[in-house]
């Protein structure tokens, strides 16, 4: 993990937004997960597998303006949240400026107020927009002369940013230390909703038992998405529910996978699998079932 010291100034260069019009801009609102990049590095015992990555942006009402909360699931667990500004430059490149909080509590979405967001301009990433995607990338050398003052969040700002389809490509501050080819492969998640019902005696069910545990608010993410399954008084049953993207046989297979999870042992005891592109999916194992939809997400 790299490690941050010693203390510096927060800007160096201000760059002022030019007044054009932004071009068209992919929307980026959404949360997005390396789930399947670290499972794949696992799964093929890469000498350096890259750490688990959560990416929340919440495109603000004023439209120029993004809130990304970013989270590293590693050893010791960091998060950090940025407000980036979009504008164009003079040659009509395009300019998002990371910013950090001043306040313990910055107001967000419609109270989002800019003057409690301090710029880090060193850390502007630069490039271009359009319908299809974007690509921006930063100085990672001019953005470390900032990286002491801000603090260990510094590992979490984005050096380059690549937005194509359902994928959003990062590579962080920390990623230096991993190497120049270092990034984060992320998927926006698909949220899945619907319903299981398990029995209360599990896999040694009787066929003619009733004792079943009906749970309809089942909600659960697209990529390594867990739900604890649970019986009617809210004890948990010892079994849950992992929905994950994944790609099988050397890249050539991908699929949504539905896995029912002892949670005892980790042991995963069934599986059912469906096209990426699936909008429902589903498995009974006699003791157990479970039906999930894309369309039909719960409320909550």
């Amino acid at each position: 993990m790299l490690v941050l010291t010693l203390a510096a100034c927060q800007t160096i260069g201000r760059l002022g937004p030019h007044t054009a019009p932004f071009p068209a801009n992919p929307v980026l609102s959404g949360e997005y997960d390396n789930h399947e990049q670290v499972w794949g590095g696992r799964e093929n015992a890469t000498p350096i597998v890259a750490p688990h990555l959560v990416v929340s942006i919440e495109e603000l009402p004023a439209g120029d303006w993004s809130i990304w909360h970013v989270r590293l699931d590693a050893t010791t667990p960091l998060e950090a949240t940025w407000a980036l500004h979009r504008s164009v430059a003079a040659d009509g490149s395009v300019i998002m400026l990371p910013h950090r909080a001043s306040v313990a509590n910055p107001a967000l979405g419609k109270a989002f107020d800019a003057k409690e967001w301090v710029p880090l301009d060193a850390c502007a990433l630069h490039g271009s927009v359009d319908a299809n995607g974007l690509s921006l990338s930063a100085n990672g050398e001019a953005c470390a002369v900032l990286a002491p003052g801000i603090g260990a969040q510094a590992a979490l700002l984005p050096l380059t940013i690549d937005r194509t389809g359902e994928w959003l490509h990062l590579r962080l501050y920390v990623d230096q230390a991993r190497g120049a080819d270092a990034r984060e492969d992320l998927r926006r998640l698909q949220v899945f909703g619907g319903w299981a019902a398990v029995n209360g005696a599990g896999p040694d069910a009787a066929a003619d038992s009733n004792d079943w545990h009906m749970d309809r608010k089942v909600r659960l993410g697209s990529e390594g998405g867990r739900y604890t399954l649970a019986f009617r008084d809210g004890n948990p049953s010892g079994y849950s529910l992992l929905l994950e993207r994944l790609t099988y046989r050397e890249g050539n297979v991908p699929v949504l996978k539905l896995s029912i999870v002892d949670d005892r042992s980790g042991r995963t005891l069934a599986y059912a699998w469906a096209n990426p592109e699936a909008t429902r999916i589903g498995l009974s194992l006699g003791w157990v079932q479970v039906g999930l939809d894309r369309a039909a997400v719960p409320a909550g």
